[in-house]
């Protein structure tokens, strides 16, 4: 098969709104109407429940994993073919033409997509570093920022296939720009366990 088929199904395997379909089909709902209003997985959550929201996830993981995965091992794809297969579900779901061109911030589909390159290693790194992260800082973006720049503090440590680094780069501009309204916030730590424990104390008055 060639390079293009396999850049189109997985852009077009990206693209499906699984998230948003489930809510409408599953929940009766415009999952878009809840929190960010994104058609992406954490709104499941939101309008259903740790149930549906977990299906949504696992959903949404698949259509990164599947046509990357197929692609790399089955296709035997390498070079910048893989690294245009492994961005193009990140794309879709971010800018699905089933939603007017419109999607979610494509991080469950980007974790599918790390699947298929690395299996569970990046997925574990990237997973652990966001948890991280979410748990520390208050807005989610630079949270996002930070648990990709530890994901390369990891590459430079263990240093990757050179697809690795492009595929980083590329779904790293595109958080960036899907988390652009986030970076006029400052990056507060005052969120969960963690952030409290690193939030400076005041000074306690000896008067």
């Amino acid at each position: 098969m060639s390079s293009i088929f396999w850049v189109v199904a997985a852009f077009l395997a990206g693209a499906l709104p699984l998230a948003y379909w489930l809510g409408q089909v599953a929940l009766g709902v415009d999952i878009r109407a809840y929190g960010d209003g994104n058609p992406g997985a954490a709104n499941v959550f939101r309008a259903g429940g740790k149930g549906w929201g977990s299906l949504a996830i696992l959903l949404e993981f698949l259509k990164g994993t599947l046509p990357v995965g197929l692609a790399h091992y089955v296709g035997g794809l390498a070079g910048w073919p893989l690294v245009l297969v492994s961005l193009a579900p990140i794309l879709g779901h971010a800018y699905s033409p089933f939603l007017g061109w419109r999607g979610g911030k494509a991080l469950a589909v980007t974790f599918g997509v790390w699947c298929g390159l690395s299996l569970y290693i990046v997925p574990l790194v990237l997973g652990l570093a966001f948890a991280v992260w979410l748990a520390v800082l208050v807005v989610e973006g630079w949270a996002v920022l930070l648990g990709m720049l530890t994901l390369a503090v990891f590459f430079l440590v263990a240093p990757p296939p050179w697809e690795w680094w492009a595929v980083w780069i590329g779904s790293l501009l595109l958080f960036v720009w899907k988390h652009r309204a986030d970076f006029a916030r400052s990056p507060r730590l005052d969120r969960g366990i963690l952030g409290r424990w690193l939030r400076p104390r005041k000074a306690v008055s000896k008067s």
